[in-house]
């Protein structure tokens, strides 16, 4: 955590936390010219198992542009430890404008996406809109919540008019179905490289479940680890069916079956949560 001599008020913080959002989308202007490009989208270069040369702790060093897997400051996942979080009421609630639009699923070998083509609607962070552009999941979890991590988490990946990327995401336990995935169950598997017609999808159909969120500045979790990424992490814990998970999992390809990249350092920075006030006389 930050060290300060006095106590900081929270809209010094909340100031202090949009202007380095601010620097950070004029650096990633020149860094993002499509979300969907930045990830690696061919997953022969990298393994998530360790013992293969291309594990986790061997990112950075495969690839000249993954260099900042192994020395960046800003890297996700992480752990969101109590002790860690400042709470900031004014942060407001998290703005969704989604749209039913036409959207295709494609296996990616290290991992199932789905991606909406047109437009699906918008997230509104500090001001600035946030176009969808697609979701994908990861099992177990790569977001812990005081060291503990769930089966699965979905990511929500949206984009500005400046390049700058900000993904929700969202933490699943063992216990009934999850009503989204449920409706894409029956094509995981039969899909493959080749983008698989969906028709309408309705991005409102995924469910969060909670106004409650935690947000820092983090980075993609897979090569090439691009840093300075808004993460909405949604607080509740929501469930997915263990069948849900397994069809997840045979899905992609032999040794992505967990593809979840291990935690990263803190490094000095904010992780803010933001929880509504309660109404007076409230119980």
């Amino acid at each position: 955590m930050f060290k300060f001599t006095a106590k900081p008020s929270p809209l010094s913080l909340l100031f202090a936390f949009s202007f380095a959002i601010f620097i950070l989308s004029l650096q990633t202007l020149f860094v993002f010219s499509n979300a969907s490009e930045s990830e690696v989208d061919d997953e022969t270069p990298f393994q998530y198992l360790e013992g293969t040369g291309k594990g986790p702790s061997k990112w950075g060093q495969i690839d000249p542009h993954w260099q900042v897997c192994d020395n960046g400051k800003m890297q996700s996942p992480i752990d969101l430890l109590d002790q860690r979080v400042q709470v900031f009421p004014n942060l407001g609630k998290l703005k969704r404008d989604y749209k039913r639009a036409p959207a295709t699923i494609k296996n990616r070998g290290h991992d199932i996406t789905v991606t909406w083509k047109g437009d699906a609607g918008k997230i509104n962070i500090n001001g600035t809109d946030y176009k969808l552009l697609q979701c994908h999941w990861h099992s177990p979890s790569e977001h812990t919540f005081n060291g503990t991590r769930y089966q699965l988490e979905l990511h929500i990946v949206h984009l500005s008019s400046n390049g700058m990327i900000a993904v929700v995401g969202i933490t699943y336990k063992y216990g009934h179905p999850d009503p989204f995935l449920e409706k894409l169950t029956g094509h995981l598997g039969v899909i493959g490289k080749e983008e698989k017609d969906l028709g309408i999808v309705n991005p409102g159909d995924i469910k969060f479940g909670s106004r409650k969120y935690y947000r820092y500045i983090g980075s993609l979790t897979v090569p090439p680890c691009t840093e300075g990424v808004i993460w909405t992490i949604v607080k509740k814990v929501r469930t997915v069916s263990r069948e849900q998970v397994k069809a997840l999992r045979d899905a992609v390809h032999d040794g992505f079956e967990a593809n979840a990249r291990p935690i990263q350092q803190l490094d000095g920075r904010t992780v803010m949560l933001y929880k509504p006030r309660a109404n007076p006389g409230s119980t």
